[in-house]
């Protein structure tokens, strides 16, 4: 199943309702970046096309059964001369599951700056060159079984530049760089962009919550899920080709962790930045 698969949305019962696809993935929960990409592309079909999508702020509510398709309620908050506003909400079997506000804006000149980068990114591993990619990390933890892991459907190619033991080790602080892309050539179509970079923000980004302590995202002692999720879309991307994602762990408090993450070209162009906070339960027994 493609990225587009995951996108394809179909007309609802009303105007503004739409029914996304079930998921790819072989486990019993949605990946939180099908709801994101699914929401983003609710969202857009209701707006005019001269808005761009600037910042997305969700809410994980409830697990998504991966079997079930999810039926899209898009709500129409604002049409200003230069900003739009969307609730959109997913509901399975009468709950709802997710929920997203996003806001498009009408594309203007200004003031533009972004903070020196504190790593070189001409110095990197080119993709072609990491050999390590997420699904191999995560399928290399004791925890992991092969044959039940639902990573590797996703329609997405991960590189790590630099990765942790994935049986764990000492305590991590530093920097989570990979290369990612989405597996499929997409059209020139903006929506599908944004979406399919919420797709990729999702997939690793809570995973380092743990590394400080010197744990892994896939412990069986963890009980961890998404709680919420934050992006804002800074410059025109695409999801196909390769971005480079520097992943940060900002602090862990209350069973709760939180990490933020910033997408670069390969030029070293700042695209996008994203925030989410998780829970991480933790039990030694």
């Amino acid at each position: 199943m493609g990225f587009l698969d995951v996108i394809d949305l179909a007309a609802g019962s009303s105007g503004d309702d739409y029914v996304g696809p079930p998921s790819p993935e072989r486990s019993g929960v949605t990946y939180g970046g099908q709801l994101l990409a699914q929401g983003v592309m609710a969202a857009a079909r209701t707006v005019d096309g001269g808005r761009q999508l600037h910042s997305l702020h969700a809410l994980f509510l409830r697990a998504g059964d991966v079997a079930r398709p999810t039926l899209w309620r898009v709500e129409r908050v604002r049409d200003g001369r230069s900003f739009a506003a969307r609730s959109v909400s997913g509901h399975q079997e009468g709950k709802e599951i997710f929920r997203v506000m996003a806001s498009f804006h009408v594309p203007e000149e200004g003031f533009a700056y972004q903070p020196e980068l504190d790593i070189d990114i001409g110095r990197l591993p080119r993709p072609e060159a990491t050999t390590t990619t997420y699904v191999e990390f995560c399928l290399a933890h004791p925890d992991v079984e092969t044959a039940d892991w639902y990573g590797q459907d996703r329609p997405m190619d991960i590189r790590y530049i630099d990765p942790p033991d994935p049986a764990g080790g000492p305590p991590l602080d530093r920097p989570q760089l990979m290369w990612m892309r989405l597996s499929d050539e997409l059209p020139e179509d903006p929506p599908v962009h944004h979406a399919g970079l919420a797709y990729l923000a999702d997939a690793s980004l809570i995973d380092h919550v743990v590394l400080p302590h010197g744990y892994r995202w896939h412990d069986a002692r963890l009980t961890g899920a998404s709680l919420d999720h934050a992006m804002w879309f800074r410059q025109p991307a695409r999801a196909d080709e390769w971005l480079l994602y520097d992943q940060r762990v900002e602090s862990t408090a209350g069973a709760r962790g939180l990490a933020t993450g910033r997408f670069y070209d390969p030029e070293g162009t700042l695209v996008a930045t994203c925030s989410q906070e998780g829970l991480m339960r933790w039990s030694p027994a």
